[in-house]
């Protein structure tokens, strides 16, 4: 018999999940040897990438379990419609119990192709955020209460065992042989420090969930925040904020300011007014007409909107006396901006200061990461030679520099230039809207998506990877319905680079 080919682990779309802290998810519907192990592959791949190889052994196992598990599951509702066995009833369950195992294994092939037919899978999804790791089992075939019950007693049950071996040593029931498997995995997570509360089962939808959710090993949490502090000495030899641009804005922040001295204090910088008026007259803010002054801007786009496009211009101006090559990121900053303003304006009609915010904070939303990739290499040097010199990994510290936890290094430059509130928490949780605070929840989940939106244009991610709450709040449930935004945002973002 031939040997099955081993299917390839696509690293670098490990990697961008990760930096983006979007989720991998795998989808079988038989789950055949040479998809299991690619399972195991990927989840090991997944670890290693995050620094966690002392987990991998152990989570291995516990995927295994939970993948037959979640197979068995599908498998059982398949052999007790053939049966005619109801399996909500408790005397259909018991029935179906005594003949379930013997006769599917016998015929398995059989059973697998109607579960396929019948549109059963069975899902696994990996994601990490805010320092914590989901590795998730899913499978479309709601638990019964009975299944339900067995589970939890199974949890309780593995509390009376110390370890692996004394729990081998006594007799389980093993009437499904699932009992002894799921006993063992709660105590591989104790091997690695977690306890059952690291552990989830549920029903959601029709698809019956088990999760496991651990935190990175506090030697990684403690290294990044060591990284992280780094390239805050780094942001310390940032040029300071234009001093005009500072100056400009105590104006807007002094109620007895009047209109016409803030217009007049613009309009005497030549360039500050080109750059201002060409940024009021694209295409994001859809002008009814072209505005010819600072005046007229003032009062077309209001003191909050001149003020964010004073951060913006600021912004750019400072990171021009920075290093390397920005024009891709700028690129992708500003067909963020844009998406984000027309999100806003579309999705949050009448809420004036969401609108008026959303252009420059998806402008901003990668400070971090331009800081990352635009330093002067001398000083991502000296941050490499600190961190080595306290034996943290070169691999770490290269995925901090490729993205990763590089929306809180943004916001520590957004702090440093007195940027607004709204925008720094923005910056920090444009990766992460549900963990943002309430005020800025709705304009990091408008960021988020319109991020998300390049990288699902360019096919880096799938629809599936896209955060589904975020997705409701603009109401969108199908990927028909994200296409047909994706192509206009795209559309008309063209349309203005052509224009320009």
């Amino acid at each position: 018999m031939a040997l099955q080919k081993r299917i390839e682990v696509d690293t670098a779309k490990i990697s961008k999940a990760i930096s983006s802290g979007i989720p991998l998810t795998i989808t079988t519907y038989t789950l055949p040897h040479e998809m299991e192990v690619y399972m195991g592959d990927v989840l090991t791949a997944f670890l290693k990438e995050l620094q966690q190889n002392h987990m991998v052994e152990y989570l291995n196992y516990c995927l295994n379990e939970l993948i037959t598990n979640a197979k068995k599951a599908n498998t059982k509702r398949i052999y007790f419609k053939q049966k005619n066995l109801d399996i909500t009833v408790q005397s259909d369950y018991d029935e179906g119990l005594k003949t379930f195992k013997e006769d599917t294994l016998n015929n398995i092939n059989y059973y697998l192709g109607l579960q396929k037919k019948a549109g059963l899978y069975v899902k696994l999804i990996l994601q990490v955020r805010n320092n914590k790791i989901k590795v998730e089992v899913r499978n479309n075939s709601s638990l019964t209460v009975f299944e339900y019950k067995r589970i939890h007693d199974k949890l309780s049950r593995a509390q009376q065992y110390t370890s692996v071996e004394d729990a081998l040593s006594q007799i389980l029931d093993d009437s499904e042989g699932a009992g002894l498997g799921l006993v063992i995995m709660i105590l591989m997570l104790e091997k690695i420090g977690l306890t059952e509360e690291n552990f989830q089962t549920l029903c959601e939808n029709g698809e019956t969930i088990t999760r496991i959710i651990l935190p990175l090993s506090e030697k990684t949490q403690k290294e990044m925040s060591f990284i992280s502090a780094e390239f805050v000495k780094v942001i310390d030899n940032l040029p300071q904020f234009p001093e005009n641009i500072t100056h400009i804005n105590k104006l807007l922040n002094d109620p007895d300011s009047k209109m016409s001295d803030i217009a007049m204090q613009i309009s005497n910088d030549v360039s500050l007014t080109g750059e201002l008026l060409k940024m009021v007259n694209s295409a994001a803010f859809a002008l009814a007409s072209p505005c010819h002054s600072i005046a007229d801007a003032v009062k077309l786009v209001g003191i909050r909107g001149i003020k964010n496009l004073l951060f913006s211009i600021g912004t750019m101006q400072t990171f021009k006396e920075v290093g390397g090559d920005k024009e891709n990121l700028w690129t992708h900053a500003y067909q963020v901006a844009f998406y984000s303003y027309n999100l806003a304006r579309n999705f949050f009609n009448g809420q004036r200061a969401i609108i008026e915010d959303s252009y420059i904070c998806g402008l901003l939303h990668d400070m971090g990461k331009i800081i990352f990739e635009t330093s002067h290499p001398d000083l991502l040097d000296k941050v490499k030679k600190v961190c080595e010199s306290k034996g943290i990994s070169s691999d770490l510290i290269e995925k901090m520099i490729a993205g990763v936890n590089h929306g809180e290094v943004g916001s520590e430059v957004a702090k440093k230039w007195n940027f607004p509130e709204v925008i720094i928490d923005v910056i920090k949780y444009h990766h992460d809207p549900e963990d943002a605070p309430d005020e800025v929840k709705s304009l990091s989940s408008i960021v988020y998506l319109a991020d998300i939106l390049t990288y699902y244009q360019s096919g880096e991610i799938a629809f599936y990877q896209i955060d589904s709450e975020v997705l409701g709040l603009f109401k969108i449930t199908n990927e028909s319905q994200l296409k047909k935004v994706s192509d206009k945002l795209l559309k008309s973002f063209q349309k203005e680079q052509e224009d320009n």
